[in-house]
Parts: C-alpha cells; structure tokens; sequence
C-alpha cells in the first residue's frame, strides 16, 4: 500500500511539474506574440533595359521604335506596368502589408525612366524618392535607388566610379562571337579603359537611424568567366573600400550592400575582394554577411546563365546589423522573389525568368531579392 500511494505521488508530483512547465511556456509564447515589431522591406532589381524610346546619344539605338527591338511606347508604358506590378509586392506577407521601402535598380537608362515607373498607378502611393547618377557605362545604364519618403531621408549621396583597364599589352584582344551576341558587352575606349557601372553610395535615416546603402552593377562576363573576373575582383575590392571609409567616419555604421554582381556568392570578387561570410558567427567587426551564400548552396536562383541557375543578385549586411537584439533595426530575413507570373512556363526556359520577347513585354531576366529589417517597439 505504501509502495502504491508513493508511485500515485511521484506520478501526481510530474504531472503538475508538467502542468506548470505548459503554463510557463504558454506565458513566455504570449508574450512574444504581444511583441510588436517594425518592419522595412530592402529590395533589389535588374530591370534589364529598361529604356525609354527616345534617342539619346548613348547607343540606345536598339530601344527605339525604329530600333532592332522596335521598342514603342506601348511596350515602354507596358514594360513600366510589367515592373511596377512585381515592386509593390516584394517582400509583401502576413507582416508586412506595404512595398518595399528602398528598392536598388539597374539596367535602367536615366532618372527619366525611374520618374514614369514610379509614377504607376500600382505604386504612386508609396511616394517614391529618386537617387540617381549618369554612369560611363557605353551601354547606357546606371544604377538607382528608390526609397520611400515617408520613411527615409537622404543626407548624402555619391556615385564611386570603377575605373579598370584591360591588360598592360596594346594589342586588342580579337573579339568572338560570344561577344557579339554579349547585351550587356563590355566596352573599350582607346585608351584601355573597361567603361562599367558606378557604385552608387546613399546614406541617410531610416525612422530616425542612420543607414547606408551601396548599390552595385559589377562588369559583366564578357569574353567568358575566368577572362573577366579580375573587372569582378576590382568591383569587389572597392566596395570594400568604400565600406572602410564609411567605418572611418562612423566605426558603428549601419551598411546594406546590393546588387546584380555578375559573379556567385562563392566566386573571388565576393568571397575575397568584399570579403563576404557565409554564416553570422564567422563575421568580425567591419565584416560582412551574405545570407544569399546558403541560400545558393540549397540550390536557389535569381536568374539562369549559360542554362545553369545562380544568384548574382545579392544583398550583404555589415556586422552591426546582425546582433539580434531588435533594439533598433537589424537585419530578419532574405528572399527570392519568383512568382509564378514572373515564370516562364513552356518550352526551352521554363522555369526561367519571364522577360522581353518579340511576342511579349516580360518583366526581367532577373528574380528580384530582399531582406527584411526588423526593429522592436518599445
């Protein structure tokens, strides 16, 4: 009996060990659901040419109604729609109801074209602000940012020019068909030099917390990978500098880096001339993580190059936005974004992105990628 009634007592004793145990942990998940949160959606896009159908002297000559695309303001006004209807849906979920409130862009023409995008009725709510440059790039396409208004307010902003040469021998590299065929050829003036992107340097406060952004177009592989890269390799190099001499002026500085690098996140320009990590735990100070490396290692893509997919378009944070603590804005999550009707769905590219056509105005050859902000309400 005794054997009986201590067995009955231990058994009773766990069970509301067990019943306190429940009740603790329900408290501890109500009180993390009443947490509240501030969150901004960082965004970036290629737009792949996106040009207007004016002539400008700036070899646009292919994206005008006479062109070789035959690009008329219907498919320019289409193309616009196309591009807002992906923006103001990047990042949206169950947290976050709005459009991104910075968005990086490339491949676009000047700030005429950023003007009538953000002028489409599916995002001239959001009030877009317009941070642009002329780049030297002979193709004519820049980088830009858009930022909401109501959320950001630039203090600076600066274009970093890229400037690199082709190799030391005068004689010029004899041209393939590859190159021909290359949209987004690098060129070559007589002097040698590789005319490509600028790096584009914003900073400013995000709800009162200063922030930085790059953003990045870093030189194609014209002429194939392995000829091309050290152009990579320098854009990589240099944005670490322009990383460094913000840390100068400000060693706890917040500083998103973005872009279509042209490169993986396992290739030379990012790994080593950025210096980019691929978990949280190996960045030291004034380091740099990438939360797209893992993501590319689990196989996903932002675009398709040589029928092979990759992420060439990537976001990175600096160390001092990975703390974890939410006490002010720190950086949450990424994401691909690649809804079904961004995809193209038959023959040859399916799976691919949806882009431009003879028979129809797609959106880009890119997927668009985003990180979240996230801040703690007090």
């Amino acid at each position: 009996m005794l054997k009986f009634t201590l067995k009955y007592y231990l058994i009773m004793k766990i069970k509301s060990f067990i019943a306190v145990l429940f009740v603790f942990s329900s408290v501890i998940q109500a009180n993390a659901q009443q947490k509240k949160y501030i969150v901004h959606t960082v965004a970036f896009y290629n737009f792949e040419n996106l040009f207007d159908t004016i002539n400008n002297p700036n070899f646009d000559e292919e994206w005008t109604p006479k062109g070789l695309q035959r690009w008329t303001s219907a498919k320019y006004k289409q193309k616009l729609e196309n591009l807002s209807k992906v923006l103001m849906q990047i990042g949206t979920n169950d947290m976050q109801k709005e459009a991104p409130t910075f968005i990086g862009c490339s491949e676009i023409e000047n700030r005429g074209v950023l003007e009538d995008l953000v002028k489409q009725p599916n995002i001239i709510k959001d009030d877009y602000g317009i941070v642009h440059f002329d780049s030297p790039d002979k193709r004519g396409i820049d980088v830009g940012l858009l930022y909401q208004k109501k959320y950001f307010k630039p203090t600076s902003f600066i274009n970093i020019p890229l400037i690199i040469y082709r190799g030391n021998n005068n004689e010029k590299d004899k041209e393939t068909e590859e190159d021909k065929a290359d949209k987004d050829k690098i060129e070559i003036a007589f002097d040698n030099r590789v005319y490509t992107r600028d790096i584009l340097l914003v900073t400013g406060f995000l709800d009162g917390e200063e922030i930085n952004l790059m953003v990045n177009h870093w030189p194609s592989r014209s002429g194939g990978e392995k000829k091309s890269s050290p152009f990579r390799e320098a854009a990589g190099r240099l944005a670490r500098k322009v990383m460094d001499s913000v840390y100068k002026v400000n060693p706890k500085a917040k500083i998103i880096l973005m872009g279509d690098l042209n490169d993986g996140t396992y290739n030379k320009s990012v790994k080593v001339g950025l210096g980019a990590k691929l978990t949280k735990a190996e960045v030291q100070q004034f380091g740099v993580y990438n939360p797209f490396e893992q993501m590319a290692k689990e196989g996903n893509s932002s675009l398709f190059y040589r029928d092979a997919g990759d992420i060439f378009d990537q976001i990175m944070v600096s160390e001092t936005l990975i703390k974890n603590d939410y006490s002010t804005f720190e950086y949450w999550k990424a994401g691909i974004y690649n809804k079904p009707f961004m995809i193209e769905k038959f023959g040859r590219y399916a799976g691919y992105p949806l882009r431009h056509s003879e028979n129809e105005i797609g959106y880009s050859d890119h997927f668009p990628v985003y990180i979240y902000l996230l801040k703690e309400v007090k």
